[in-house]
């Protein structure tokens, strides 16, 4: 027995989304924005340049209502003077101060948009890196993943999620700026005004962050939920859209109907409280900003009575106050959009930390490729506690045509899986040309396989680009050559564009018996030592049945081949016929041999044909 230190980990249960009423709590926030800084990170010049920006521009935005304080005191001045007779307006320095406080102006929208600019890209660039980082996770997701995981809620993932990731990055980071830096910016210019006043404004703060901290409390879970939900949703939509022509055989259109209601219900309640919750935020933030208005103008009424303080300084003050709790309240819409971004950003960064296929930094590949596969006493099973396959034993010789028969459930297709390391074994060894498939760089290993299954994958693309899939590099010619070893040739010929015919998207505008040919022809183009034959006719008729057994017999010819068949009279002429059930091996010989022992093979021959013979 090899060594069963190569084995693979055990696998736990499906990891998927959940599929009742459950919700996974509220992952970290400030664990999952840090992560986001990392790739914000790698912007650090164009981060740095745009905070710049966004402090010049606040800087020129919070001089400004100083700036029309001194003209408003000036103005005051030159008219209870007028009145008294003892000067007059100073309309001269008004004016060139109103001039100098437009471009005061200009030049903080200037740097706005320089900011904008700058941080836009920023943004877009980090949801290239994000995307593109998903799409190579994808080539390097094991099969398995994908069959533990709802299909709707990883495409979920992949495209909302990244999605609402791309357009809050863009307006919080933007705003996060500006917002500090103007919060900052406004207290020092307040302090500058009067240290009384900016106290009186200084005491909302914390009656802001409290408000702010306690809806965000509340509101994160129902952020998180609504994503969740979605992927759910969309998973729904995706199921139903591939099984309607079922849906609607059986009747079960209010059952779908009823089933997405049900969700989408609990996505309306979801997003309703989640929305809700956050849209307090605005109306209890102005709340205290009004506070803080009623605050100045009484404090500073009594200091300007005083003398301690001048009608300019009173409305500079008041513009600050404005201005002082926007920042604020734009922080805690922020504070929303962050945990909108937080829970898409979490679910994006769960994908991406998904286990991938691993593979051996130096691998060992044979000499000589000439498919021969060989399972030494396999045991498997997808849980731990239920093997599937307990102690399988069997050679692949180079050029012999292996035949897998048993009933459903006995492990045929599984075997496939473990030759191809889509999984790996728990106990045993599978070698391929006398090197343990775990010592195989999977690329290559997949490289020595061409495979043609029962579920035929074509897509939206010409005749001539699907049968290429196989084999990249090959010409129109050897397309053609292929094309017709598959015995497919005539009937491209009478499609309108011949092998420029377009596919549309599932191969639905060619009949099951033209799409298996042309996969076929995809294998023959891919000229792969061994080859893997999955219930390849099990869809049609007996006609079509018998041009696509010629087409594969000339596939097979000179190549290990794996054949997977319940229709047995496809298998006759095969070199050897394992017989499997309960995922163990009860027989193996030649059609002929095996009927002659009138065992288990026998059984299942004569079931299907003892009513023709």
């Amino acid at each position: 027995m090899a060594d069963q230190s190569k084995s693979a980990p055990r696998r736990g249960p499906m990891a998927g989304g959940p599929v009742g009423g459950v919700v996974e709590k509220p992952h970290d926030l400030v664990g999952t924005l840090r992560r986001l800084l990392g790739y914000i990170g790698r912007h650090k010049v164009a981060v740095l340049a745009g905070i710049l920006f966004a402090i010049g521009s606040v800087v020129f935005n919070v001089v400004g209502p100083k700036v029309l304080g001194q003209v408003t005191t000036k103005l005051y001045e030159g008219l209870v003077a007028k009145v008294q007779g003892t000067g007059e307006v100073d309309f001269v320095w008004i004016g060139r101060t109103l001039a100098i406080l437009l471009g005061i102006y200009l030049a903080s929208s200037l740097c706005s948009l320089i900011q904008g600019w700058l941080m836009t890209g920023v943004t877009q660039k980090v949801v290239y890196r994000m995307r593109r980082e998903i799409s190579e996770k994808i080539a390097r997701v094991p099969l398995s993943y994908f069959s533990e995981h709802s299909k709707g809620d990883v495409l979920s993932r992949i495209t909302n999620d990244v999605d609402t990731l791309g357009q809050s990055l863009n307006q919080s980071i933007t705003q996060l700026i500006t917002s500090v830096a103007q919060i900052v910016g406004i207290t020092a210019m307040m302090l500058s005004i009067s240290l009384p006043l900016t106290g009186v404004t200084l005491l909302t703060l914390p009656v802001s962050v409290v408000v702010v901290g306690i809806m965000v409390h509340f509101s994160q879970k129902y952020f998180r939920e609504q994503q969740e939900v979605l992927g759910r949703v969309n998973g729904i939509v995706e199921e139903d859209f591939a099984g309607q022509g079922v849906i609607q055989v059986f009747d079960r259109s209010d059952a779908s109907v009823e089933e997405f209601e049900r969700e989408n219900d609990r996505l309306f309640t979801s997003g309703w409280r989640s929305q809700f919750l956050s849209g307090l935020m605005m109306p209890l933030m102005t709340l205290v900003g009004n506070l803080g208005y009623v605050g100045v103008v009484v404090v500073g009424a009594r200091l300007a009575l005083a003398g301690m303080a001048t009608p300019g300084d009173i409305q500079s003050f008041i513009q600050y106050v404005r201005n002082f709790t926007q920042p604020i309240q734009q922080l805690a819409n922020v504070s929303n959009t962050l945990q909108s971004m937080s829970a898409a950003t979490e679910r994006v960064f769960e994908f991406l930390a998904a286990p991938e296929e691993d593979d051996p930094v130096a691998p060992q590949l044979p000499a000589a490729r000439e498919g021969r596969v060989e399972f030494d006493h396999v045991r498997f099973g997808y849980e731990a506690t239920k093997p599937i396959i307990r102690d399988l034993t069997f050679m692949a010789e180079p050029g012999q045509t292996v035949a897998i028969v048993g009933p459903t459930g006995a492990g045929k297709t599984t075997l496939i899986k473990l030759a191809q390391r889509f999984y790996d074994v728990d106990a045993g060894a599978i070698r391929v040309d006398g090197v343990d498939v775990r010592d195989w760089r999977r690329a290559d290993l997949r490289a020595e396989f061409a495979m043609v299954l029962q579920d035929t994958w074509l897509f939206s693309g010409s005749i001539r680009e699907n049968i290429r899939y196989g084999r990249p590099n090959a010409t129109d010619e050897e397309v053609e050559a292929a094309a017709r070893a598959a015995r497919c040739d005539r009937f491209i010929h009478t499609l309108a564009g011949g092998y420029d015919f377009q596919i549309n998207e599932g191969g639905t505008n060619l009949s099951q018996g033209q799409r298996q040919l042309v996969t076929i022809a995809r294998a023959v183009l891919a000229n792969r030592p061994a080859l893997i034959l999955d219930e390849a006719t099990s869809n049609v008729d007996t006609r079509t049945e018998e041009l696509i057994q010629r087409a594969m017999d000339e596939l097979m010819r000179g190549r290990t081949s794996f054949v997977i068949a319940h229709r047995l009279s496809t298998i006759k002429a095969a070199d050897v016929i394992l017989v499997l059930r309960d995922g163990d091996i009860v027989e193996q010989g030649t059609h002929e041999e095996l009927l002659v022992k009138n065992g288990f093979y026998a059984e299942l021959y004569n079931s299907q044909f003892a009513d023709n013979e």
